[in-house]
């Protein structure tokens, strides 16, 4: 009688990938999310600041520095989205912004209703950041 004895190789970088309609899913929300956050979230804040602090309402005023600040990370965290070994960390930064737009939204402006979208945004960008936290590991390394 002989035994065969298996030895398994585990080389402790053990990556996860999602699935190919998983990773379809994803990359679509991506660039989705992406383009919006470049082109109808933060884009307007760079282009027409002005516009937008002077149709603020009275509750809601912010610096001019800090919009042109909320709308670069915007920029950046839309084009980050739709670049793969950015992917991750540009989903961890875009929950933490929605995350904070929430708060915003319910304690500064008073207006709870108005948080449930940037929340509902917080959550497919931890569930981004999730499913792509490949690509943070790799960029730690």
């Amino acid at each position: 009688m002989t035994t065969a004895t298996h030895t398994a190789h585990f080389s402790g970088t053990a990556t996860y990938r999602p699935g190919k309609i998983r990773n379809r899913v994803l990359w679509t929300l991506q660039v989705v999310l992406g383009l919006f956050f470049v082109i109808a979230s933060g884009g307007p804040k760079l282009v027409i600041p002005n516009t937008l602090m002077d149709n603020a309402p009275a509750n809601l005023t912010i610096p001019l520095a800090l919009l042109i600040f909320i709308g670069v990370v915007e920029v950046a965290g839309g084009i980050g989205l739709m670049v793969p070994r950015l992917s991750g960390l540009a989903a961890v930064g875009l929950s933490v912004l929605t995350v904070l737009a929430a708060a915003t939204q319910a304690f500064i402006a008073d207006k709870p209703a108005m948080a449930i979208f940037p929340l509902v945004l917080a959550a497919i960008f931890a569930w981004i950041a999730y499913e792509r936290r490949a690509t943070i590991a790799a960029l730690v390394r």
